[in-house]
C-alpha cells in the first residue's frame, strides 16, 4: 500500500492547486479524481466551457448585429453550432491536458477512481472497471467540490429539464429556453443561448436577479439583459413542469412559460456523496458542508477540506486560495486567506463584478459610507470600443475613507475588479485608488475616477 505525505481527493481548481503547491514544497503527493481528465467541474463542464461559449456567442452577435457599425461588411452570417461546440471542447481539452502535464512535471501521483475513506488515514480508490486499490496519507484534503441542486418536483432528466452540465452541450438551439434561477450560472448560460437565437426567460424566486448586489446595479443590469432580448421574471415561485410548460406563482397568480428546455440553476450543493466521511470521523454542518476551523482542519486529525465542500462562496479562485493555504500549513509554512476579499463575477455582456461590502449591505449593517460612481459613458476607451454600458461604484468608510467594497457593471468588469481587491488587501483608501496613475485611454480609468468620486473629486464627471 502506497503512503503519501498528502492525498488530495478531487482534481478541481482547489484540489490540483493544493496538490501542486504541496509538491513545490517537497511533499510526496497523490491526487485522486473519478474523472479521467483533471480539472474538476470548472475545467470540464463549468467555468471554462461556459466562458468559451460566452465568447463565441459574443462574436456571433457582433458579426450579425454590430460589425457594420465598424465599417466591416459581412454577408451571410450564420451559426454553425457544431463548430462552435467543437471549439469549446478543444479549449477544454487544451486546459485539462495542461493540468495533466503540470501534474506529471511536478511528480504528483494521479489516481483515477472514486475515493472513499476506509479510516482516517486510508482511502479506497475504485476505478471505472471496479478494481479497488488502497492508499494511505499522513494528511488528506477533501476537495470534492459541488453539484447542481435539483428541485425535488422537477428532477433532471438530461434532455428537457437539465443542469448546467447539460446546458453547455445542447445539440441544437432550443426555440424556447426557461432558466430557473437568476444567479450567475443561469444568466451566463441564458445569455449564450439567447445570443444564438433562443427565446430565453429567466424565472427567479427572489425580488431581483443577482440578489447579493446593490439595487442600482441590478436595475441597470436587468434593463440591459431585457434590451438584449431576455425576459426577466422575478418574485416567481416555480411549481412544476409538464407538457412543455413551466408553471409558477406570483402574488397568488399562476404563471405559465412554454419551454423546449428548462435549465435549473438554483444553486449548487457540497458534494460528499460516497466519501464515507463517517468512517473517518469527519463531521458535517446543518447544510451538509464539511465542518472546518479557521485553518480548514476538519473534526478528524490530519484531514482538511477546501473549496465548495465547505462554507463560503462556491468559486474556483476561492478554492485555489484555500488549497494553497492548506498545502503551506501542512508543510509548516504561514498560509493565509482573506475570505472577505473574494471577488465574484457574472460573465454576461456586460459583466458584473463585486468584492467586499455593497452600499446596501453596509447601510443595512449601520455602517456610514461614502460612495463614488463613474459611468463608462464618460470614459474615452469605452466610447472608442462601444462599451459604454454600466458604471464603477466604490464604497468607502465615511470616516476613514478605507475601501469597504466595489461593484462594477460593464465590459471586462471581471478584470477591473482585481485592482480594487489589491487596494483592499493593504487597507487602502478611496483616495489611494484615485491617486494611482492609470494609463490613458483605458477602461481602468473609470475605477480611478470612481475612487476620486468618493470625495467628489472626479475629473471627468460633474
Amino acid at each position: 500500500m502506497d503512503t503519501f505525505d498528502l492525498i488530495v481527493i478531487g482534481a478541481g481548481p482547489g484540489g490540483y492547486v493544493c496538490a501542486f503547491r504541496a509538491a513545490q514544497l517537497g511533499l510526496k503527493v497523490a491526487l485522486v479524481d473519478k474523472r479521467a481528465t483533471l480539472g474538476g467541474t470548472c475545467l470540464n463542464v463549468g467555468c471554462i466551457p461556459s466562458k468559451a461559449l460566452l465568447h463565441s456567442s459574443e462574436q456571433f452577435v457582433f458579426a450579425r448585429s454590430h460589425a457594420a457599425e465598424h465599417g466591416i461588411a459581412l454577408s451571410g452570417v450564420g451559426l454553425d453550432l457544431a463548430a462552435l461546440l467543437k471549439r469549446k471542447d478543444a479549449v477544454v481539452a487544451k486546459l485539462v491536458g495542461g493540468v495533466s502535464a503540470l501534474a506529471k512535471g511536478r511528480k504528483v501521483t494521479v489516481l483515477t477512481g472514486a475515493a472513499s475513506f476506509v479510516n482516517a488515514t486510508t482511502l479506497a480508490v475504485t476505478g471505472a472497471d471496479g478494481a479497488v486499490s488502497q492508499v494511505t496519507g499522513k494528511n488528506i484534503v477533501i476537495a470534492t467540490g459541488s453539484a447542481p441542486v435539483e428541485l425535488p418536483f422537477m428532477k433532471f432528466d438530461g434532455k428537457t429539464v437539465v443542469s448546467s452540465d447539460d446546458a453547455i452541450a445542447f445539440s441544437e438551439v432550443p426555440k424556447r429556453l426557461v432558466v430557473v434561477g437568476g444567479g450567475a450560472i443561469g444568466l451566463e448560460l441564458g445569455s449564450v443561448w439567447s445570443r444564438l437565437g433562443s427565446e430565453v426567460t429567466v424565472v427567479e424566486f427572489l425580488p431581483k436577479i443577482i440578489a447579493t448586489h446593490d439595487d442600482d446595479v441590478v436595475r441597470a443590469f436587468t434593463r440591459l439583459l431585457q434590451k438584449q432580448g431576455m425576459k426577466i421574471e422575478v418574485g416567481a415561485k416555480v411549481t412544476g413542469f409538464a407538457l412543455g410548460v413551466l408553471t409558477a406563482e406570483r402574488e397568488g397568480q399562476k404563471l405559465e412559460f412554454p419551454a423546449d428546455k428548462v435549465l435549473v440553476a438554483v444553486g449548487r450543493r457540497p458534494y460528499t456523496d460516497g466519501l464515507g466521511l463517517d468512517k473517518a470521523g469527519v463531521e458535517l454542518d446543518e447544510k451538509k458542508r464539511v465542518k472546518v476551523d479557521g485553518h480548514l482542519r476538519t473534526s478528524a486529525p490530519g484531514i482538511w477540506a477546501i473549496g465548495d465542500v465547505i462554507a463560503g462562496p462556491m468559486l474556483a479562485h476561492k478554492a485555489e486560495e484555500d488549497g494553497v493555504a492548506v498545502a503551506e500549513w501542512i508543510a509548516g509554512k504561514a498560509g493565509h486567506v482573506d475570505w472577505n476579499l473574494v471577488p465574484g463575477v457574472v460573465y454576461t455582456s456586460p459583466e458584473v463584478a463585486s468584492v467586499g461590502l455593497g452600499e446596501d449591505a453596509a447601510k443595512a449593517q449601520g455602517i456610514a459610507v461614502s460612495v463614488g460612481k463613474f459611468n463608462f459613458a464618460a470614459n474615452g476607451r469605452a466610447i472608442s470600443a462601444a462599451a459604454t454600458d454600466g458604471f464603477v461604484k466604490i464604497i468607502a468608510d465615511a470616516k476613514t475613507d478605507r475601501i469597504l467594497g466595489a461593484q462594477i457593471l460593464g465590459h471586462n468588469a471581471g478584470e477591473l475588479i482585481s485592482e480594487v481587491v489589491t487596494h483592499m488587501v493593504y487597507g487602502g483608501s478611496a483616495e489611494d485608488l484615485g491617486r494611482t496613475i492609470h494609463a490613458h485611454p483605458t477602461l481602468s480609468e473609470s475605477v480611478k475616477e470612481a475612487g476620486l468620486a468618493v470625495s467628489k473629486s472626479a475629473i471627468h464627471a460633474l
